[in-house]
C-alpha cells in the first residue's frame, strides 16, 4: 500500500509494519559486512600505511592528512547524499556505486605502486629499492595517495547506506540477530583478509607456515599487478575480495521501499536538520553529552586501530610483516568477547557496561606503554581484542535509552558525523606527537607517547560518561 507525495511520488504506507525479507538477502546483506572489513583491515589498518611509512618513508603525518581529508569527505557530504537517499527511499545503488568506486580506486592504488614507484620492504622480489623516492611529492606518490583517498572515502561513504538497508530487512525483535550476524561476518572476514593477502605479501601464511615456490608462482602470476611481492602486491587481492563478497548484496537486495516518480529533494533543509537535531539535544537530557563522550573514544579507538601495526614495528620491534599475525589474535577474542559483552548489556544496562569497557580501554593502554616484551604485548593484544566490540555493542542501545525511537535516524546520524570528525582529529595528534619525539627521542619513546595520546582521550571518554544519566529498564522521557 503506497501513499501519493511530491510531484506525484509514491511514499510507502507509515502504518505497514515492516516484514521479515527472504535469507537470501538477509544473509547477502550480512556478507557485505564481511567483504568491507576486508577492505577495512587491509588498506585502512595494516598494509597501506605500512607501506607508505615502513617502505616508502613517508610521515605520519602525512598518513594522518590523508586519512583525515577523506573522514571529512565523507562528513560533508552525508547530509547531501543521504538527502537524496530520503527521498527515494533507495538505498542499494549508492552502497554498489561507492563499493565499485572503492574496489577500482583500490586497483590504481596497486597500479601507480608497481609501475611508477619504488619496489621496496618486506617480502618484495627483485626490489628495485635504487630508486630513490626522495622527500618530495613526486607526481606518482601524489596519484598513489589520491587513488587512496577516493578508495577510503568511498569504503566509508557506502556504510550509512548499508546501515540504512537493515530496518527492511526484518523486523525490530531481530534486527538485533541479523545485526551480530553480520557483526561475525565482519570478524571472520578480517582474519580471511589477512590470510588471503598474505601469500601476496609474502611466501607464507601466519599459522599455516610457507607456501610451496610453484603454487606460489601460479598464485601471484593469476592476479595482475601482484607478483612482485610486498605490501603493493596485497592491494589488487583485497579488491577482487571485497567485491567478489559484496556480489550477493548486489544481486539478492532490493530497495523494499523504494519511492515510485520523481520527489524534490531538500538539499538546504538536510543541512538544517544537523542543526536542528543538535539543537534538539536540549530536550533529552544526556544525549548530546552522550555524542561528545562517543567523539573522544571513537577518536581514541580509531587511532590505535590505524597505528596498532607500525606500533608493533617501531616501538616493539616486531620484524616487518609478523604484524599480521597480531591481527589475527586481536580478532579471534572479539568474537567471544562481543557475545559476552552484549550479555552483560542485557544485564547491566548499557551505561555501565560502556563505562567498564572504557575503564579496560585505560588501563589496557596503560599497559601497552609500559610492556616491554614481545610476549606482554601479544598479551595486551588478546585483551585488548576482548573488548573491541564493546563500544558498538553498548553505543546503540545506550543512544537508544536517551532519545525517543522516532528520532533515532537522526541522531545516529549525529553520531556518524561525530565519528568521521574523530578520525580527523585523533590521527593527527598522533602524528603530531610521534612526528615531532621521533628524530630527537627514537621510536621507543615516541609511539609509546602515542599511546599516551590515545589513553588521555579515553580518559576524559570515561569522566564524561559518569554524568549521562543511566536510564536502563526507564521510559524515555518527554521532550523538556
Amino acid at each position: 500500500m503506497t501513499a501519493p507525495g511530491a510531484n506525484g511520488a509514491q511514499l510507502p504506507d507509515p502504518q505497514k509494519p515492516p516484514g521479515r525479507a527472504p535469507a537470501r538477502e538477509r544473509v547477502s546483506w550480512a556478507l557485505y559486512e564481511f567483504a568491507n572489513t576486508v577492505f577495512s583491515m587491509n588498506m585502512t589498518t595494516l598494509f597501506f600505511s605500512a607501506w607508505m611509512v615502513a617502505d616508502l618513508h613517508r610521515s605520519l603525518t602525512l598518513m594522518a592528512t590523508i586519512n583525515g581529508i577523506a573522514s571529512a569527505m565523507v562528513a560533508v557530504s552525508i547530509p547531501f547524499f543521504g538527502a537524496i537517499s530520503d527521498a527515494t527511499q533507495r538505498r542499494k545503488p549508492w552502497v554498489v556505486g561507492f563499493t565499485l568506486a572503492a574496489c577500482a580506486a583500490t586497483v590504481i592504488v596497486a597500479v601507480i605502486g608497481q609501475g611508477w614507484l619504488p619496489l621496496t620492504g618486506e617480502g618484495v622480489e627483485g626490489s628495485n629499492s635504487a630508486a630513490q623516492l626522495g622527500s618530495s611529492m613526486t607526481p606518482p606518490l601524489f596519484a598513489a595517495l589520491f587513488a587512496y583517498t577516493i578508495a577510503n572515502y568511498t569504503y566509508q561513504g557506502a556504510q550509512p547506506f548499508f546501515n540504512a538497508m537493515l530496518p527492511e530487512l526484518a523486523p525490530p525483535p531481530e534486527r538485533g540477530r541479523l545485526s551480530g550476524m553480520a557483526a561475525a561476518f565482519s570478524y571472520v572476514g578480517a582474519i580471511t583478509g589477512v590470510l588471503i593477502a598474505y601469500p601476496f605479501f609474502q611466501r607464507s601464511i601466519p599459522v599455516l607456515g610457507n607456501f610451496p615456490e610453484r603454487f606460489l608462482r601460479l598464485l601471484r602470476a593469476s592476479v595482475p599487478f601482484a607478483g612482485s611481492g610486498g605490501r603493493v602486491s596485497t592491494f589488487v587481492p583485497t579488491a577482487i575480495v571485497f567485491l567478489l563478497f559484496s556480489l550477493p548484496l548486489f544481486l539478492f537486495c532490493r530497495d523494499h521501499n523504494a519511492v515510485a516518480g520523481k520527489r524534490r529533494v531538500a538539499w538546504r533543509q538536510a543541512f538544517r536538520d544537523v542543526a536542528s537535531t543538535l539543537r534538539e539535544t536540549r530536550k533529552y537530557p544526556g544525549s548530546l553529552r552522550f555524542i561528545l563522550t562517543s567523539f573522544l573514544y571513537q577518536d581514541a579507538m580509531g587511532t590505535i586501530l590505524t597505528n596498532m601495526a607500525l606500533y608493533a614495528i617501531f616501538a616493539m620491534g616486531f620484524e616487518h610483516g609478523t604484524e599480521a599475525g597480531l591481527f589475527i589474535v586481536l580478532t579471534l577474542p572479539a568474537v567471544a568477547g562481543s557475545y559476552v559483552i552484549g550479555r552483560l548489556t542485557d544485564r547491566l544496562g548499557p551505561k555501565k557496561t560502556l563505562s567498564l569497557v572504557l575503564l579496560a580501554w585505560v588501563v589496557l593502554l596503560v599497559a601497552m606503554i609500559g610492556v616491554r616484551t614481545r610476549s606482554a604485548f601479544w598479551i595486551v593484544g588478546a585483551c585488548v581484542g576482548l573488548i573491541y566490540g564493546g563500544v558498538s555493542t553498548t553505543e546503540r542501545p545506550l543512544l537508544l535509552t536517551l532519545i525517543p525511537a522516532h528520532d533515532a535516524g537522526r541522531f545516529f546520524s549525529l553520531m556518524i558525523l561525530s565519528s568521521r570528525a574523530a578520525a580527523v582529529v585523533g590521527p593527527f595528534i598522533w602524528g603530531f606527537a610521534v612526528d615531532g619525539l621521533l628524530p630527537k627521542y627514537g621510536p621507543q619513546v615516541a609511539y609509546r607517547a602515542g599511546v599516551g595520546t590515545v589513553a588521555v582521550a579515553m580518559v576524559f571518554a570515561l569522566w564524561m560518561m559518569q554524568k549521562v544519566p543511566d536510564r536502563h529498564g526507564a521510559e524515555v522521557p518527554a521532550p523538556a
